[in-house]
């Protein structure tokens, strides 16, 4: 195998391979001696097929095969030899005549283009200086959130007599029908349907329609579907339910004593309160992690300039775009950015995938150089929580990532991003600052330079490592930006290039 470097220029490198027709004709005749005692072909006795025929009859397919096996292997042996680190997957284009080098009569070449990975060196991370802000929560908090457990688990008692009416706190229950313009639709009749009266729970009006009303009453609900109900079809449609109310029930405030801890599963109440401790702590715990990793992100971004590959910011700007334009259609962009361009916002949003794929690489480069690794119990762990996210299909869910190297690369990612973060962590200088719970949960502003607003995720509930399963927000900030302060790249895994 022959390998000319034919152009270099920043991160792109381009190398022709030409691997000889005579070492491709001995493969073929090394193959052809392997199955030929295998071979049983009319004329022939098993096993004596002349070996010139059996390459008339099957060598340009063999050859084929040759071939596609050299151009797999080749390409990691030249980068390999090269001492190539690449930062994308290589692009391949054959040269010559494909026909001439199946028959023999030509060497096999190619042109191999690679981005490679950067060379830069990584901070000192034992100079970075970091602040952790730190709340613990108060027991007022513990209080007021074993009120609202008390609330949430609250027993009902039919009210009984001839003028007990349904009151707001009340619970009724209900067999209702609903209709559109007449017609009886899909989804809109229940039966036993309990509803709590003020709860929200249901289209805003129909609730307030059922106060006053008495068991055995039948009542008519005109109610409008909001115009961001998630059903397409019913949203902003005007729909009349009638509403049977079959029972009404008067809230129970029970004592909040150990009777009740054990009612919702906890030894005592003492049990219960340690619960709601420990809960808050995660959470605030989670919170200042977070916003530690912010800070450390940020000062990594402000203290690395290097070259970026062209090809890995392509890929994530065009994530970030699509994500953008999906917020778009929702309605769910900012006014500010409202008020800006295409080519502003796209002139942003490129910023935004430099600064996530060049804080993927220095996080790959400083967990390489302290052999920061992903083992497979690690793995296995990601990929079971996965699974038990789709239950009754977790055997397929496995089987995906075990097929799909892609997939479980996606998998392993943040795995390796967080250990590298917590290696950071240990090694450098890391104070803690008592803040207020409103400073802890605050959002953070983007970093000077990355376009005006924004905010990075901080509540515990918006892992940077995790997708956004909350109900959508009215007006939020775009999900790219957010992450963009608080995440690196997820088209650009830390161990791309790795080795």
């Amino acid at each position: 195998m022959q390998i000319v470097q034919k152009s270099a220029d920043g991160l792109s490198r381009v190398f022709e391979v030409v691997i000889p027709a005579q070492d491709l004709s001995e493969k073929l005749e090394a193959r052809i001696a392997e199955i030929r005692p295998r071979l049983q072909i009319k004329g022939f006795r098993p096993g004596k097929v002349p070996a010139s025929h059996v390459k008339k009859l099957y060598g340009k397919s063999l050859m084929g095969e040759i071939v596609e096996q050299a151009l797999n292997e080749t390409q990691s042996q030249a980068l390999e030899q090269e001492n190539i680190r690449p930062a994308t997957l290589p692009d391949l284009k054959l040269g010559g005549d494909i026909e001439q080098v199946l028959n023999g009569q030509a060497d096999l070449a190619y042109e191999l283009a690679v981005e490679v990975m950067p060379e830069f060196e990584p901070v000192d991370v034992s100079t970075l200086e970091l602040t952790r802000p730190v709340y613990q929560a108060a027991e007022a908090e513990v209080e007021a959130q074993l009120a609202e457990i008390a609330l949430q688990n609250r027993t009902y008692e039919a009210k009984t007599g001839k003028s007990a009416k349904a009151a707001d706190g009340d619970m009724v229950v209900v067999d209702f029908v609903g209709r559109i313009e007449g017609e009886v639709f899909e989804g809109g009749s229940g039966e036993d349907v309990e509803i709590v009266l003020g709860s929200g729970r249901f289209i805003p009006g129909f609730e307030d329609q059922l106060k006053d009303a008495r068991a055995g009453a039948i009542v008519t609900v005109g109610v409008t579907f909001p115009e961001d109900y998630p059903v397409d079809r019913l949203r902003g449609k005007p729909a009349e339910f009638e509403v049977q109310v079959k029972e009404i029930r008067a809230p129970v405030q029970g004592e909040i004593d150990d009777a009740f801890a054990e009612r919702i599963g906890l030894p005592s109440l003492e049990a219960l309160r340690d619960a709601i401790r420990g809960q808050l702590s995660r959470q605030y715990q989670a919170a200042s992690r977070f916003k530690l990793k912010r800070a450390l992100l940020d000062q990594l971004d402000a203290r690395h300039s290097f070259a970026l590959p062209s090809r890995m910011v392509e890929a994530e700007f065009d994530s970030i775009w699509r994500q953008f334009e999906a917020e778009r259609e929702r309605g769910e962009v900012s006014d500010e950015d409202k008020a800006k361009s295409d080519e502003q916002l796209k002139a942003e949003y490129r910023k935004i995938a430099e600064r996530r794929v060049r804080l993927g690489l220095v996080l790959a480069e400083i967990g390489r150089r302290n052999e920061v690794t992903v083992s497979d119990q690690e793995l296995n762990a990601a990929l079971m929580a996965e699974a038990r996210q789709f239950p009754g299909q977790e055997q397929q869910v496995v089987q995906f990532y075990q097929q799909n190297p892609q997939a479980a690369a996606q998998l392993r990612a943040p795995i390796y991003e967080e250990k590298v973060v917590d290696l950071i962590i240990g090694r450098a200088k890391v104070e803690d600052k008592p803040v207020s719970k409103e400073a802890l949960l605050a959002d953070d502003d983007m970093p000077e330079g990355y376009g005006e607003g924004g905010s990075a995720e901080t509540t515990p509930a918006a892992d940077a490592s995790s997708g956004d399963a909350r109900k959508p927000k009215k007006a939020s900030k775009p999900r790219a930006k957010k992450a963009a302060a608080a995440d690196t790249s997820p088209e650009a895994p830390p161990e791309v290039g790795e080795g």
